[in-house]
């Protein structure tokens, strides 16, 4: 589904984050548990959110590919949760306009 940003609102354009939700992305969290670079057998936890399409998760592969690539915390898991906020039967058409002063 494609959808196409249009002008609406104070702003004059619709929000990338609502046209996603709009296309089926939902909101994504990771929480990614990795060895501290100078204690290997220290974990840390690092909690990830952001817009992403399940299942395949591209946004959040990029993510988790950019980490193994620049830093220095190798990981141990990541866990997973996703959730779409917007579902079809939350959507429908009115077929009217309203408007107010």
């Amino acid at each position: 589904m494609r959808v196409e940003a249009t002008n609406i609102g104070r702003t004059g354009r619709v929000s990338e984050d609502f046209l996603r939700q709009l296309a089926g992305w939902g909101l994504t969290t990771a929480e990614i548990l990795y060895r501290m670079p100078d204690h290997p057998s220290v974990l840390q936890s690092y909690i990830w959110q952001e817009y992403d399409a399940a299942p395949h998760f591209p946004i959040l592969k990029k993510f988790l590919t950019f980490w193994r690539e620049r830093l220095d915390g190798p990981l141990f898991s990541v866990r997973i949760g996703h959730e779409r906020l917007i579902r079809p039967t939350e959507i429908r058409a009115i077929g009217a306009e309203l408007r107010f002063h």
